[in-house]
């Protein structure tokens, strides 16, 4: 069946695929709260072993797990280290100050980094009563806001140093870690080693229906499982969701590059199209970022859809492709027709 749109808004649009489905309604189940679900607790011991961390938990959200992984790394009352255009500072609902209690101390950077010197200069100490101190720094990779772009190794290492130096907690929103391992072609441990704390989603370029998974020390996981609960959190019979999410990690990990390829693919169609920039050394990942110089997004993509493609406004003139495992082949070339049709009927209006 022809489908009806060429859906580009985000790889959270996913669905499971066929063996997801078919393990689902095969899975083994028990009580999660009660800690009897089998396969739930077999996801946790396969994310905690690839990641080479002590434990992991199941959540129902990224949003979520991030969320208790600043409550259990942090302090009430101290300051985080984040930047300023992470998605934990602007698109969490704010649950940073509003769950964690924690003050924001968000820093401008390139492409995601921030400046060393930056974190250096922003990290307080208790020297005097009024002054709240740092107790985290929070790292995103890859980075939403910035396109997609995937944060050096080295950075990540100079970061995790400064961290270790002042006893602080790092942690990782690693939505899609597994596309910056896949840019960088290293292992995700290679990534995963240097935090304290990672969350990373099963339900974007992984294609599971729900879930998110937070690694870590025992200890630290024991806390998050706790505060789970009291978030209502607690699930039961969950391993069949859990059993989407092991083929997540056994074998949509392994295909991401293909929509590194398509999302460049993208980028190199468009790049050239009168009325639009494309940034193409920064297609790093499934993400191209459009950027239009005289229509505004909302026009632009009400005219797309018109068309049969979806995508999502960023700003007001910037618009978010992502591509991801229900997109193929023939989604780029339509995209690419479709926006140089509407950009061509555009310039011929004005």
């Amino acid at each position: 069946m022809k489908k009806k749109f060429s859906d580009f808004r985000s790889d959270t649009v996913t669905r499971p695929t066929k063996e997801m489905r078919e393990a689902m309604a095969n899975a083994k189940v028990g009580d999660d709260v009660l800690g009897d679900d089998p396969t739930v607790k077999e996801l946790e011991r396969m994310a905690a072993r690839i990641f080479g961390k002590e434990a992991a938990i199941f959540v129902p959200s990224g949003t979520m797990g991030n969320t208790l992984s600043l409550i259990a790394g942090g302090e009430e009352g101290t300051e985080i280290i984040l930047e300023y255009h992470s998605h934990i500072y602007n698109y969490e609902s704010g649950n940073l100050s509003k769950f964690a209690k924690l003050i924001p101390r968000p820093i401008k950077s390139q492409n995601g980094e921030m400046d060393i010197e930056e974190i250096k200069s922003n990290i307080k100490t208790s020297l005097r009563i009024h002054i709240p101190k740092t107790s985290m720094i929070a790292l995103e990779n890859t980075h939403n806001y910035h396109g997609g772009n995937v944060l050096s190794l080295e950075y990540i290492k100079e970061v995790s140093k400064i961290a270790r130096e002042n006893k602080l907690h790092l942690h990782l929103d690693g939505a899609r870690i597994f596309n910056a391992a896949t840019y960088l072609n290293v292992d995700v441990k290679e990534i995963s080693k240097y935090f304290d704390s990672v969350m990373f989603c099963l339900s974007k370029g992984l294609c599971s229906p729900i879930g998110s998974i937070v690694v870590g020390r025992k200890k630290f996981i024991e806390r998050v499982r706790f505060l789970r609960k009291s978030f209502g959190g607690g699930m039961r019979q969950v391993g069949i969701l859990a059993a989407a999410g092991i083929i997540s990690l056994e074998k949509m990990t392994k295909r991401l590059n293909e929509d590194h390829i398509r999302a460049k693919k993208l980028a190199e169609g468009i790049k050239d199209i009168k009325g639009i920039k494309v940034d193409i050394k920064n297609v790093k990942t499934n993400f191209v970022m459009v950027d239009l110089e005289k229509m505004d997004s909302f026009t632009f993509l009400k005219k797309l859809k018109r068309e049969g493609v979806l995508a999502l406004p960023f700003s007001e003139k910037r618009v978010r492709f992502v591509t991801h495992n229900d997109v193929d082949d023939k989604d780029i070339e339509k995209a690419i027709e479709k926006i140089k049709k509407v950009m061509e009927k555009s310039v011929m209006s004005i």
